[in-house]
């Protein structure tokens, strides 16, 4: 008993073990389905990449068709694993006693897009069986699909044989495994990976030092001593609005009543009228000195952004290609997070910029940005944005949950609305 035992325990960690590897082969086919949708929504709207529009560069379209070969043999290969390691995994289920080790709705609802990608491109999905061996997913399409010379054993593999599929399916791995350049080509493709890494994290570097560098820089020694030397010749030019002065005045105001209550109070030495005069007019020069320094700062933040923007729009057009790298890894990362972190990125993202509290915020940045040019704060205008800002936006985040979000990724579309009630 204990040897039978004994062999039931290896027999059923060696079959957890197929299980475990047919699950990170549906993972990662899924995985590539859902970077051959985001491409088509970004560059082919939502259509097949096979036709992209003309106003798309030659390089353009040279990178996607390049990216969608690579995606495909991904996806192809790592299904047809699935397809030759997914009976092993029923197995598995039975032998350890969970037939529903994987929740069949998520790996239909993964298989469905896996599948729907692969018809698009010409090549229809082989049948998967489940545990009652009825078919999970049935093929659409019956037109074969034009093997490659790199896809060929795997589309051979997928054709009825005499002989179980697994067998290939060994045969395959081993030969993959003893291959001389299997090691080169893995460092390879790290490496690659790596430089593509590095090569969008410096650019994301590049797109929030560059602006901020070019605006002090200008700011400091091209536009600053400019303004200064054109408004030391009008002295009388204090205010650049009506609401600065308000302000001066109500401070002035606020000063020299100061100084006669603590005269009464006797807190302080007795003034005479031209004592307080005297000091309220010190005061005065303070006030204007400061708001004259105000004034000169927003006419300098407003020379110095638009060279700031000017610098960003010049690094953006002359760096397409870390663009695009820039895309595929924020890609690659969106992708790489769980359904329900998406679905708490979501609700984050909401609440803060349409939720319930989002108005406070809104006007202090109106507010803010008002001062930062020297622009008067207009009440209605704040307001009337506040009203209607954050209403636009959210019904564009709810479109995009809707057209791309509910398509690219289902489970998150529905843990978010879990979450969300």
């Amino acid at each position: 008993m204990a040897l039978f035992a004994g062999i039931s325990d290896w027999v059923a960690r060696r079959l957890n073990q197929h299980s475990e590897t047919a699950r990170l082969d549906l993972e990662q086919a899924y995985e590539a389905a859902l970077y051959i949708c985001a491409l088509e929504s970004e560059y082919a709207g939502g259509r097949s990449l096979q036709r992209l529009p003309p106003q798309l560069s030659s390089q353009q379209r040279s990178w996607l068709q390049a990216e969608l070969r690579q995606t495909l043999r991904t996806l192809h290969r790592h299904r047809q694993r699935y397809v030759r390691r997914q009976p092993v995994q029923l197995q598995a289920g039975l032998a350890l006693g969970r037939p529903g080790m994987r929740s069949p709705t998520i790996s239909y609802e993964k298989l469905q897009l896996i599948d729907q990608v692969l018809e698009r491109y010409g090549q229809p999905p082989t049948h998967v069986s489940t545990p009652d061996s009825s078919p999970l997913m049935t093929s659409k399409n019956n037109v074969k699909p034009t093997p490659n010379p790199e896809g060929e054993d795997e589309y051979l593999i997928s054709q009825t044989s005499f002989l179980p599929r697994s067998i290939f399916g060994a045969f395959a791995d081993l030969r993959q495994q003893l291959d001389p350049k299997a090691e080169d080509q893995l460092v390879q493709n790290f490496r690659s990976r790596k430089g593509k890494t590095l090569i969008a994290l410096r650019f994301v570097l590049l797109l929030i030092l560059v602006p901020l560098l070019t605006q002090q820089i200008s700011k400091s020694f091209i536009v600053g001593p400019i303004v200064d030397r054109l408004r030391s010749e009008d002295p009388e030019a204090i205010f650049l609005n009506f609401q600065m002065e308000e302000e001066a005045f109500v401070k002035l105001n606020q000063y020299q009543q100061l100084l006669r209550f603590q005269h009464y109070l006797k807190e302080a030495p007795p003034l005479t009228e031209a004592e307080i005069d005297e000091r309220v007019r010190e005061k005065a020069e303070e006030i204007a000195a400061e708001y004259r320094h105000e004034s000169s700062n927003a006419i300098k933040n407003i020379f110095a952004d638009l060279i700031s923007a000017a610098a960003f729009a010049i690094l953006l057009i002359s760096s397409r290609e870390e663009i695009q790298l820039l895309k595929s890894f924020i890609d690659e990362v969106v992708y790489g997070i769980s359904d329900s972190a998406k679905a708490f990125i979501i609700i984050l993202f909401t609440d803060v910029f349409v939720g319930f509290h989002s108005p406070h915020g809104w006007e202090v940045i109106l507010e803010s940005i008002a001062r930062h040019f020297g622009v008067p704060e207009n009440r209605s205008f704040i307001f009337l944005f506040i009203a209607t800002f954050p209403v636009i936006l959210d019904t564009i985040f709810k479109y995009w949950i809707f057209r791309y979000l509910n398509r690219i990724s289902p489970s998150a579309v529905a843990t978010y609305r879990n979450m969300n009630e």
